[in-house]
Formats: C-alpha cells, structure tokens, sequence
C-alpha cells in the first residue's frame, strides 16, 4: 500500500477517513511488519539538518572583503619593498580581523538543531494490540499515540478520543493559553491556532488524555516546515556592512586608479620607470586606510561588551549597529511585550467591581475599590469569590531558580494568586475543605466543577464560561454575603466591559447540598447555583515594554505587534502599551491571520506600513510581513520567543530572541537574544547601536583625510616633477601609528546628548554625507599645502636636508590629524560644547602619538629605519601653525553651518 501524505487536509477529514487512508486499526495499531515497510518508505521521525559549513571556510570568508582586499594589497607592497616589519603587522591586522571575525560569527545556526530535539522524546504508542515506549524517531504515519499530561507531542496527530485535552502551543503559534482540543472535522480554511482537533509536534500537553492517530513525521509536520522556512532565508548583509562594503568598494578602484594614473603621468613625462612605479607604490600605500577594518572590528566588539552589561548578548558583531538603523521593530505579544503570566486585572462580586493590583504569578498587590485598598474578610461575597477559584482548580504554582512556574492551567494559576493576593492561600484553603469529587473541564461543557467537606456542609464550586454558568444560577450573593435575587442583565453588563477591554471572563457559583452527596454528576451543576461573580484575566503587559514602547516612537521607530493570539486580546495589550497606528472609531486597526491572506503581494507592503496589530497569524505570514516592510526600505528588527517566531526572526535584518522564556528554535534564529526577556532592553540596543554608528562615522571622518592627503602630496609632486616629500615607509608608519593611537581613540568616545531624540538614521542614506565630505575636503587641503609649504620651506629657506624636510611634513600630517581628531569627536558640536576631558582616551593617544613622532624624529635607531633626521624648534612652529589653522578652520566650518551659540547642544545628523 502506498501513501501520499502531501495532499491531504488533515483538519477537514471525518476519523473514519483518516483511517481509511493511512490502513491503520485505532484498537490494534499498525503490525511489526507494517512499521517496518513505512520506515522504509517515509524514513525516521526527525527535521533534516542542514549541512554545516566547515570551520575552514568560514575562516576563509572573513577574507572575502573588499577592505582586507586592499589590505593584503598593502602586504604585498611592503613585502616587495622588503619592509618586512611593516608587511608582519599589516599581515597581523588583517589575521587578528579574520579571527575576531571567526570566534564572534562561528556559533553555526542551531534552529535545526533545536527543532529536531523538540521531537526527540519517548512516546508511548499502541502496536500491533499493546502499548509500547518507543523512541519517538521510530514513528511512522499511521501509528497510534497515546497522550498523557506533561508529554510532548511527538508528531503531528489527528485525535481521535480525547478527555480534557490541553496542549500549549504557544511555542509554534503564539496562543498565550494551552488550546482545548475537540475531535470535530474543521473547515478547509481554518487557520493552523484553531485547528483544535489536531495535536502538533513539539508543543506539550497540560492537561487530560487523547489518542491520536500520526499522520506527519519530520519535515512532513509542522516543526518540520518552519524548519524549512528558517533554511531557506536569505542571510541579509546589515546597513552597516553594506555601507562598508560600498564604501570599501569604492576606495579600492580610486587607489588602483591613482596608483595607475600616477605611473602613467610620470611614463609620459620621461621620468625612470622604475621611480615612477615605486612612486605609485607610495602612493597606493599612503592611500589604504590599514585601520579601517581593525577600527569597525573594535567598534562593534566594544558595542557587544556594552550591550551584555546591558542583558543583551550579540551573537554577531554587525547586529550591534542594525539596532540603531532600525525604522520598524515587529514584536511578538506573549512573552515579549506581556508577562507571559495570566493576571487576574478586575474581580465583579456582590455588586461591586474591584480591581486587582500586581502583575505576573507573584502574590504582590492589593484589592481596591473606588480607589481605596479593601480588606477582603470585611467583604463576604469577595472572599466567597475568591474561595470558588481556589478550591475548584487543579493546578498550583512551584518556585523554580528563583521563578514562579505553573504546574497546570495558567487561567487556574491567576485564581490561585489573585486570592492569595485578598489572604486565601492555596493550601490553607484546600486542608479547610478537602475535595470529595470532580467534573473536570471539558470543552464541549466549558466548565469545572468540585464537591468539598466544608464546616458549614458539603459545598459544590462551579468555575467556566459565563454563558454555560449563568444559565443555571437562581440567585446571589450582596456585598454583605446576603442572599438576594439575581441581576442577570447587570451580570451580562460586567462581563462585556470586562471583555472590552481584553480580559478573558470566568464565572464563578456555589451549590450548599446534603451530606449524602458522595459523587458529583452532571444534573448536580445544571442548577440551583449561588451566583459568586465574575473574575477577568489576561496576559499584562510589562510595565517596561510601555515606557520602552514610548521611547522607540519618540526616536522614530514604529512599533508593530504580530502575534498568534486573539485579534480583541491583541489590540487591548496595543492599547495599553500604546502602539500607535491607522485609527477607525478610537479603536486601533488590527488585521487576523485569515484577513491577511486576502490582501495581494503587491498591496501588503502598505497595509503593513500602516497597520500596527496583527493577530492570529501564522509563521508563513510573520515571514511574509517582514519581507513587506523590508519593501518599502525599513530596517527591520523582529523580536519573538517562540517556534513560530524563527522563520521571521531570520529574514528581519535583526532578529531579536528572548533568553529565558524563548525556544531553541527562535534563540538559534536570533541575531540577539535578551538575557532578562525584556523589551526595555531593545530600547537599550537601539542606543547602543547609534552610538556604534556615530563612532564609526567620527573615525572614517577622521581618517579619510590623512588618506587623502597624503595622496594629494604624491599626486602632485608627481604631476609637477618634484622630489616626493613623504616616502612610502614613513607613510606606512604614520597610517598604523595613527590608526592605532589616535583612531582608535574615538572608539570610546561617549555616546552624545539626545541620542534618541532624533529619526532613525536613513538606510539609503550615505556613510558620509555632502557636509562630511566637505570638511573631509577642506582637511585634506589644509594638509597638502602644509605639507608643501613646509617641504619648500625646511629646503630653500632653512637649507635642511631631504631627511629633515621629510621629517617635517610627516610631522605636520601627524600634528593636523591630532588636532583633528578633536574635531572629530562630535561632527556637529564643538569640542568646547561637549568638554574636552569627557574622553580622556583621546588625550592620553594623542599624548602618546606625540611622545611616539619625538621618538620618530630624534631617536637614531628611527633615523635609519624611517629615513629622518632631527629638526629645530622653529620648524615645530611651523609645525603647530598648520595643526592651528587647521582645527581653527574646522570649528569655524561647524558654527557656520549650524549657526548655534557656544555651549548649545547640537542634536546630531
């Protein structure tokens, strides 16, 4: 018999169907041989892994770029000239790159990984007439799986006999609540969080018992197909590496193009071939920003350090600075903008509305009405209340590592805290009431329902949906504790404000009965109920994700929420946290999952511009979003903790992943994870960012115009025939020592005032913008006249030597680049403005440079390295006349172009 598992609707079948189709007896299971043939047919039950790359080419591709390109340029150019020493530590910056590199980037993706180990678990299956345990990897489609409380879901199963079935599927669909499952067959186009008579790999059972028969293993279920999601994403490059790369790019063939032109000038003029090509030489070396690799290394390493003070952990250097060029951050709900732990927010009882303070499963709050704290022994009908939900609940809370974890329903935890909250404690209320008998929840009744041994009598508490409860009720209580008639109407009125507001509605009742009462049936809860009241719950957003929230919308980052829970539940958390998007009636627009499948690829991209809510939707759909707003040019970060998540997490050009509640899954998809769960920190990682991003700029502002300098003063003494005033080691000396003393030096510079209060950084926009380039410019040329004016004028004027008059322009280039680096610790402000000590490893550098050009110009040791010779302090003058002029003439630039009044914080391009 052969099957084809791809073309079916499993959710839509009748049992009888499925049966039929995969030739399997739900009282026998499948035979030995059977299992044997399918084995070999299907293969094991496990997610394919993708091949790995081998650590060696991984190596190999930190050289793949177009910096380290030009930098072996450099080593082969200094190796020919045989400046060995300089050819080695070029060489060792471009290894010490690669490494860094290496260890930061090596952490292969292990979402595949972690998506087989979901489904890599013992289950008990029913073969060939009896039960057996088997290794889940040996499951076949058509194998019979029986399903207990705390499993994991092995594979993806159609049920077929149930009892109080419930299964957390939060992980795969973002559902904040396990899922009461039935055996019905469903509509075709059901949507995957309510295909509730399925059970799917890798989620886990909470409660009740089920059978089901197997009708996906592997990539065939639905782990399986996230897997494929995640493997078949893009890896995109980040606004930083791609600015890199074109910025390096272009340097490349401008070096090339005026090492070529420069030979080819000095061909045409007659000069000696051999002098024109080691004058090119020169110039290709003077050219080469050496530390520009080395400075984006240490930039981004230093962000990472930063950020894991602040409880993020970056598993790749680049991450560091997307945070700070994002324009949209897309967050899961459950987990990541909520606590993830049910909270009862308002109790309606005796009339009266109470509101509950505290948040998550710790019993931290008070009760208030009106305003005012109440004691809940002074208010009968209260405390009765609180009594139902205690007592008739399953589940309790256990302290794992210091964290409140539920051992049960979430909805059964938050009745426990809540009256815990008002004085009743779990366990002192169930030793004053033992339980005799239970009707446990079933979703076809839609309620719970407990007999106990009271002082007063036997009691029944009754606890469900209020449309099953109410029905059934012939009274109620006053706030006194009184007997009094029923109000269904203000009831029904209650519960839909409650509902209004996204809180999920239980109602609570009692029942005093004899005590012949042993055994509880059905007709026992059908009436003569006490109406108690009602207790409205939900997932409450965390108190730091709204002040987080506010801060991204006032840096210009929307914030959107997409997560697989309720649409109502969905848009009350956006309300709350103040997510901001298109309005109809006062209310938020949210879309659904199944809305969302009929808008067209063409029309998404501004539906998901303008939409901040998006609810019951599917991994595809995530997946789907993000690409449409990478469409219309945003930077995306996606945060998420879930299976469901991953897919998104890895197209986003930063995924997000939660380090205590997050799966595997998302973790291993995520480019950063956070170690406290919380969305504040993201808020944290944008800053972060745009401080990595400004630094960046600062230091290729800065040392642009030594490159270019230094070419100008070969260019032109090539065009006009003279001696060259700089040689090609003393460049090289200059360009390492520099990059190194001084460059570097900006990596540290602190992050500037009102960071966050401006727009996100445009990704199309350029590394350098005009004003930039400008005074990059206007450097450059200050230095080449320097230089030549103090070139001619050690010369002809002071009679100096070659040497001395050398010594003298690497001089001036070295005291302007100092003076400049000043400059450049703020690109719009003045060094007066932001203190000149609030950096003080940019004067203990620049101290250090200059201790290290006295060495260069007087040690003799030097002298003979470096071809220089000693100068008198007159030509130091000179010397910081240049350096004067030039930091003079750029402040003079800044206050002109910003117009602001000495010590006036200007905020930042």
């Amino acid at each position: 018999m052969t099957i084809s598992l791809t073309d079916k609707v499993w959710h839509q079948l009748q049992i009888k169907e499925v049966v039929q189709f995969l030739g399997v007896d739900l009282a026998a299971g499948l035979s030995a041989a059977e299992v044997h043939r399918r084995q070999k047919d299907f293969g094991m039950n496990r997610v394919t892994a993708r091949r790995a790359t081998p650590a060696w080419m991984k190596f190999l591709q930190q050289f793949n770029q177009p910096l380290v390109y030009i930098l072996l340029l450099a080593v082969a150019v200094t190796a020919f000239l045989r400046e060995w020493v300089d050819s080695s530590v070029i060489f060792g910056v471009v290894i010490v790159n690669a490494i860094i590199g290496f260890l930061q980037e090596s952490k292969a993706e292990k979402a595949i990984d972690a998506l087989a180990k979901m489904v890599a678990t013992e289950t008990t299956v029913r073969r060939a007439g009896r039960k057996q345990r088997i290794h889940s990897e040996q499951l076949v489609p058509g194998d019979v799986v029986l399903l207990h409380s705390g499993d994991r879901v092995p594979a993806d199963l159609r049920l077929f006999h149930l009892r109080n079935l419930h299964v957390d599927e939060s992980a795969l669909t973002g559902e904040s609540l396990p899922v009461a499952k039935h055996l019905d067959p469903l509509a075709l186009d059901t949507i995957l969080a309510e295909r509730k008579n399925l059970a799917y790999a890798g989620t886990l059972v909470t409660g009740g018992q089920a059978e089901g028969v197997v009708w996906g293993i592997g990539d065939q279920t639905e782990t399986g197909r996230i897997s494929h999601l995640i493997s078949s994403v893009v890896e995109l490059s980040t606004p930083l590496t791609k600015k890199i790369a074109h910025f390096s790019k272009l340097a490349l063939w401008v070096i090339l193009a005026l090492a070529a032109a420069t030979f080819a000038v000095g061909i045409a003029r007659g000069e000696n071939p051999t002098e024109m090509f080691m004058a090119a030489v020169a110039l290709a070396v003077g050219a080469i920003p050496e530390g520009l690799p080395a400075a984006v290394t240490i930039v981004l390493a230093i962000g990472v350090s930063r950020m894991a003070k602040r409880r993020a952990i970056i598993r790749k250097l680049p991450a560091v600075e997307t945070l700070g060029s994002t324009t949209v951050i897309c967050s899961d709900k459950t987990g990541t903008l909520t606590e993830n732990q049910m909270t009862v927010q308002e109790i309606y009882a005796g009339g009266k509305v109470y509101l509950v303070t505290g948040v998550g499963y710790e019993s931290k709050g008070d009760l208030r009405l009106d305003g005012a704290v109440v004691k809940v022994t002074e208010h009968p009908a209260l405390t009765e209340c609180f009594r139902a939900g205690v007592l008739c609940n399953d589940s309790q809370l256990l302290r794992e590592e210091g964290r409140l974890k539920v051992q049960g329903d979430p909805t059964e935890a938050a009745l426990i805290v809540a009256a815990e909250k008002g004085g009743l404690m779990h366990a002192d209320t169930h030793r004053a009431a033992p339980r005799l008998d239970v009707i446990p929840f079933e979703s076809e009744h839609m309620f719970h329902a407990t007999l106990h041994e009271a002082h007063k009598g036997r009691v029944i508490f009754k606890v469900g949906a209020l449309e099953r409860l109410l029905e059934g009720c012939i009274d109620t209580l006053d706030e006194r504790g009184a007997t009094v008639a029923l109000d269904k109407d203000a009831v029904h009125r209650a519960a839909e404000a409650m509902a209004k507001r996204g809180l999920r509605v239980l109602a609570l009742a009692r029942r005093h009965v004899d005590a012949q009462h042993v055994k509880l049936e059905h007709a026992d809860v059908a009436g003569g109920l006490t109406f108690l009241g009602l207790q409205g719950m939900m997932d409450p957003a965390r108190p730091e994700a709204i002040a987080s929230v506010h801060e991204c919308q006032r840096a210009g980052i929307a914030v959107k929420m997409i997560t697989g829970d309720h649409l109502v539940t969905a848009r009350a958390i956006a309300g709350l946290i103040g997510l901001k998007g298109r309005e109809e009636l006062g209310q938020l627009v949210a879309l659904s999952g199944r809305e969302l499948e009929g808008v067209s690829d063409s029309d998404l991209p501004e539906v998901a511009e303008r939409t901040a809510v998006f609810a019951r939707v599917a991994p595809e759909q995530k997946l789907r979003l993000v690409k449409a707003l990478q469409a219309r040019g945003h930077v995306v970060a996606m945060t998420g903790d879930g299976v469901n998540d991953a897919p998104a997490l890895k197209q986003a050009d930063i995924g997000v992943a939660m380090g205590i509640s997050g799966t595997d899954v998302a973790k291993g998809a995520a480019a950063m994870i956070l170690t406290d769960d919380n969305f504040a920190s993201i808020e944290a990682a944008v800053e972060e960012g745009r401080g990595v991003f400004d630094n960046l700029t600062k230091f290729i502002a800065w040392t642009l115009p030594t490159n270019m300098g230094e070419a100008l003063v070969l260019l032109v003494a090539i065009m006009f025939g003279t001696v060259l005033p700089v040689l090609p080691v003393q460049l090289l000396w200059v360009n390492m020592m520099t990059a190194v003393l001084l460059g570097l030096m900006l990596v540290f510079e602190p992050k500037e005032n009102s960071l966050m209060a401006r727009p996100p950084r445009d990704p199309k926009r350029p590394l350098l913008t005009l004003s930039l380039m400008i005074r990059i410019g206007m450097v450059s040329l200050i230095m080449l006249l320097g230089a030549f004016w103090l070139f001619f004028w050690e010369l002809q004027v002071e009679e100096a030597t070659e040497a001395a008059a050398r010594t003298a322009v690497i001089n001036v280039i070295v005291l302007v680049e100092i003076a400049f680096l000043f400059n450049c610790r703020s690109l719009n402000n003045s060094v007066f403005v932001i203190g000149w000590f609030t950096n003080w490893w940019a004067i203990t550098g620049s101290l250090a440079m200059t201790g290290a050009q006295l060495l260069f110009t007087y040690a003799p040791v030097m002298n003979k390295l470096f071809h220089t010779a000693p100068i008198g302090a007159d030509s130091w003058l000179r010397i910081g006349a240049v350096a004067c002029v030039a930091f003079v003439a750029v402040e003079i630039e800044k206050w002109i172009r910003y117009g602001r009044r000495r010590g006036e914080y200007v905020v930042p391009e």
